[in-house]
């Protein structure tokens, strides 16, 4: 057998990796949508990894517009785009007109990234997939929302343009690709068990009954671990939603309303100004100073998880969970997410680490970025 080096030596035509890179340069063209907290982060990652893409890869990221809820900036009308983090050029926001623009002539390569979490924007994936544009999001809303319209997105995204949502369920953790990965070689989902929200897992492993649990609720808040209104985490929504997104991954036709969530949140909170609920945010304590004793009782510890069987039964609560369990041992704003298939049937398969964060988040969109733009051909 010949060496390498001989094979090489007979070989000079062979490119160089870095040539054999450019010359198949791809753009992308790239819209993003709601540059708040993710959203700014991940225009900064963005950015910084430019030069090295096209430099390693071949792939140049042309940022074409940032849109806002009110306005939008578009590089027709500010050249320096790409290397603001703040532009000063703005028109009033029209997605249909900022769509039209990423996309151009049809002619290159292009996608929008919703990283707002807008119910109106997520409406018109359907209509840019359909458009060969790709799309790529965190929002949850368009994969757990009305099961007409995330049918109508999977049809759309037959025809070309993709569509990627891996940061819609704990961030940059590779969740829904790994449950994509087993079901596509053929494994059989039987269930998924899992700890979805940073924000409660973190209360839960601080929750020892030496601190109220509303002193812990106000400490999460101001370190900025909850949403602005913490009902949104308290209320178990946020996690069903996950649910819902990985039970149709999997085939299983499941909406909101199929999920059985309990809330943390007393009744008569539910409906108060945000102020008034901070302020009487000592309601909690009570109930969850007897969920607490309860897991004492048993020698185990308190944790907010959700599940789905393979009867379809789904349901988001707080458990207590033995310190054997596997949930029992997180920390931080740790997420963990365990798959019971046929071939992981007697020892699960866990997906464990940080799910909650702008950094990780937007990395997890990233990531999505980069799937899409491996598979793209190079056009002149």
């Amino acid at each position: 057998m010949e060496s390498c080096a001989s094979l090489i030596a007979e070989q000079p035509h062979r490119l160089p990796p870095l040539q054999a890179a450019t010359s198949r340069r791809r753009t992308l063209a790239v819209g993003l949508i709601g540059p708040g907290r993710v959203g700014s982060v991940l225009l900064a990652q963005l950015r910084a990894a430019q030069e090295r893409l096209l430099r390693d890869a071949g792939l140049e990221l042309k940022l074409c517009g940032v849109a806002a809820s009110r306005r939008m900036w578009l590089d027709c009308d500010d050249p320096e785009l790409n290397a603001q983090h703040d532009a000063q050029t703005w028109r009033p926001t029209d997605l249909e007109q900022f769509a039209a623009y990423v996309r151009g002539d049809g002619q290159r390569h292009a996608m929008l990234i919703d990283c707002s979490a807008n119910d109106a924007v997520a409406s018109n994936y359907p209509y840019w997939l359909a458009a060969g544009v790709h799309v790529v999001t965190p929002n949850k809303l368009a994969n757990s929302g009305p099961l007409s319209r995330w049918q109508a997105i999977l049809a759309a995204s037959q025809h070309g343009a993709r569509f990627r949502y891996e940061a819609t369920v704990c961030a940059g953790l590779p969740v829904v690709q790994t449950l994509r990965d087993l079901l596509d070689t053929g494994d059989q989902l039987l269930s998924v068990e899992g700890m979805f929200s940073g924000t409660l897992a973190w209360l839960c492993c601080h929750y020892d009954g030496k601190r109220p649990f509303s002193a812990l609720v106000r400490e999460a808040h101001a370190l900025g671990y909850t949403e602005p209104d913490p009902r949104e985490d308290l209320s178990g929504i946020d996690v069903a939603r996950k649910l819902v997104i990985l039970a149709r991954e999997a085939g299983w036709p499941m909406s909101l309303h199929d999920v059985a969530v309990e809330s943390l949140v007393p009744p008569t909170l539910v409906h108060v100004p945000l102020d008034e609920f901070m302020a009487r945010l000592d309601e909690l304590d009570a109930p969850m100073a007897a969920r607490l004793a309860e897991a004492q009782a048993e020698r185990g510890v308190l944790r907010h998880v959700a599940s789905l069987d393979h009867n379809g039964r789904a349901q988001v609560r707080l458990q207590v969970l033995q310190a054997s369990h596997p949930f029992a041992h997180t920390r931080l704003t740790d997420n963990i997410v365990q798959f019971r298939t046929q071939r992981y049937r007697d020892n699960p398969l866990l997906v464990q680490g940080p799910g909650a964060g702008p950094e990780v988040t937007a990395a997890g969109v990233f990531a999505d970025l980069l799937r899409i733009a491996e598979s793209l051909e190079a056009r002149a």
